[in-house]
């Protein structure tokens, strides 16, 4: 299985970082308040990024769960290294293994379910 459109798939991964790291900034004063409340909208963020990108991705052609698969992990890699030198260098340094427990382990969402969807979406009905 490979990417069929590579330049919207790019793309689209740089839109998959940027959406939920703006929302981000708009709901940032939660953290203070409610840390784990604030996780939970920032997976919800995510996976409504995947959703609305993937539909833009696979808008003239059929999913399929390998290649969903595939722009997922593609996602996933372009989230990791536009956010490295934010978390790295940056203001919100932090060490790798906290950045992969609290922030990095969150882009698995992208992989998991674009291809759950894609699976889920391509089954055809059954006739009983």
């Amino acid at each position: 299985m490979s990417i069929t459109h590579y330049k919207r798939a790019a793309g689209l991964g740089l839109l998959s970082w940027l959406l939920p790291f703006v929302f981000s900034f708009l709901v940032f004063p939660l953290k203070q308040a409610n840390a784990p409340l604030f996780d939970a909208v920032m997976a919800v963020a995510v996976v409504a990024a995947a959703g609305l990108l993937a539909r833009w991705y696979f808008r003239d052609f059929t999913a399929r769960v390998g290649e969903a698969a595939l722009l997922g992990f593609l996602w996933l890699a372009i989230n990791l290294i536009l956010d490295y030198p934010m978390f790295a260098y940056g203001p919100m340094r932090m060490s790798a293994a906290r950045y992969y427990a609290e922030i990095g382990s969150g882009y698995l969402l992208y992989p998991a379910f674009l291809a759950g969807a894609a699976w889920a979406f391509g089954r055809r009905p059954q006739a009983v």
